[in-house]
């Protein structure tokens, strides 16, 4: 796999800077990307901050002129590119990173000529080109501002030393809880992934919900890993075996026999 040939291809009017080391390292998982290109209408001041990063990392900028206001040039100069990349016949992948769903169709058509489609961008990203190609929810964007809070006269009143002196409790943020679909998933996966005793590889799972819904994240839900989502959920039994690497078998709960 480490030996593919990739085509990183970045939408600079629809992704930001601090994403893109965690990016080439996720692409490292995949391939080399030997073409590593980012388009936008670098005349405008919104991509200025690109430049140093575009530097460090070797991705060349390709201008794109906004032909008319309210549409994205950007998005049509892509597609041609990626489709002249693709009849090059020198990649065996592609890596678009954009949250726009104007690339779901090309995301749909190349693997028809039997190329990968590695697709990156926000949660918000539309589902039509979150299900045509192996999507990832980007990390490391800047996260959103705080709202501002209006100034107000305040009264203070005195605070009594131990009072004052009592460490104020943080609250913990809940975690997003799992909703119907989510678990219903879960519950066809490790079915589907389970031996004659209804055991299965979480590994195994976790493939299998990938092709099953390839938006489906742990991490939507708060939880860093699959594991750490599958034990939440309550649904199944879940078993530890062996060290380097540790291997997690999980089986549904038995349902609860009729009153």
């Amino acid at each position: 796999m480490a030996s593919d040939t990739l085509a990183l291809l970045i939408d600079g009017d629809n992704a930001s800077p601090s994403i893109v080391t965690g990016l080439l390292a996720e692409i490292a998982n995949y391939g080399v990307a030997s073409v590593k290109r980012i388009n936008g209408d670098w005349t405008g001041p919104n991509l200025k901050g690109w430049k140093d990063c575009l530097v460090e990392h070797s991705i060349q900028r390709v201008q794109q002129f906004a032909y008319t206001t309210g549409k994205n040039a950007t998005d049509g100069a892509m597609i041609i590119e990626a489709m002249d990349l693709l009849y090059t016949g020198r990649f065996s992948g592609f890596c678009i990173v954009s949250s726009d769903s104007d690339f779901a169709r090309l995301a749909a058509r190349l693997p028809e000529q039997g190329v990968a489609v590695y697709g990156f961008g926000e949660r918000k990203t539309p589902r039509p080109f979150v299900t045509a190609c192996d999507f990832d929810v980007l990390s490391g964007a800047a996260p959103e501002a705080e709202a501002p809070v209006a100034a107000e006269r305040t009264v203070r009143k005195p605070v009594a030393a131990a009072e004052a002196a009592a460490p104020t409790a943080k609250p913990v943020p809940a975690k997003p809880a799992l909703d119907r679909a989510a678990l219903d998933m879960l519950a066809k996966a490790v079915t589907a992934s389970a031996d004659e005793n209804g055991r299965a590889n979480l590994a195994r799972v976790g493939a299998h919900l990938a092709k099953q819904a390839p938006d489906f994240d742990a991490r939507n839900y708060g939880f860093a890993r699959l594991s750490d989502l599958v034990a939440a959920s309550g649904l199944v039994d879940m078993e530890s075996t062996g060290d380097h690497p540790k291997i997690i078998m999980v089986k549904l709960k038995a349902a609860p026999a009729p009153k």
